[in-house]
């Protein structure tokens, strides 16, 4: 164990390597580069993240991070309001935003099913996708998962709770598999995720 010369580097650390992918040396040297700096630049860096955890709102219609209620996307009147592209988190839309190859609208579920970290359908935005699905016109549904066991069961319920529609279903498909097999979408590069938009394919089971 490290022994810090104060206490308060020691506790910065701390908080420091609680981060995910940081370690105790990279938070180290994150925290001494932070010292270093001028007491505005630390001042405005620390205020950046608490006005963030304070003021940033969740779109009530995506559920993507926003500054307002309703996010730009879901606000723009040159998108495809007929078809909503379904992502596990926000990265996921940053990615495919990236692309520059997709022009619907998005639905973050915030994470995934996965019965063995106790994640249930209840646990993620399933229920909001089924209710824009019958109330908002939406023609197409693109299931954009992780290609996991976990992407795969959230899938497969997604696809079976749209079938039990009382109204018409929407067309389901999903992006193609020019994603390798266990990917996360936010790691897979911007050629590969366009063409797997662009190429999409429909949902079977």
């Amino acid at each position: 164990m490290t022994n810090y010369p104060s206490i308060l580097l020691s506790d910065a650390v701390e908080q420091m390597a609680s981060l995910p992918g940081v370690g105790r040396k990279t938070a180290l040297r994150l925290v001494l580069h932070l010292l270093r700096q001028p007491d505005k630049d630390v001042e405005a860096f620390a205020g950046a993240l608490t006005r963030l955890k304070q003021e940033v709102k969740y779109c009530r219609v995506c559920h993507t991070i926003s500054d307002q209620e309703v996010c730009p996307i879901c606000q723009s009147h040159s998108r495809d309001k007929h078809t909503v592209c379904v992502v596990e988190n926000v990265q996921d839309v940053m990615s495919i935003e990236n692309t520059g190859q997709y022009n619907g609208l998005y639905h973050v579920l915030g994470g995934i099913i996965s019965p063995m970290d106790g994640v249930g359908p209840s646990d993620i935005e399933i229920d909001s996708l089924i209710s824009r699905v019958e109330n908002d016109d939406i023609h197409e549904v693109i299931l954009a998962l992780p290609t996991t066991m976990e992407g795969d069961t959230t899938n497969f319920y997604i696809y079976k709770r749209l079938q039990n529609l009382s109204t018409t279903p929407p067309k389901i498909s999903q992006i193609a598999r020019g994603v390798a097999i266990g990917n996360d979408i936010e790691y897979t590069d911007e050629i590969t995720l366009g063409r797997s938009i662009v190429n999409r394919i429909e949902f079977k089971i």
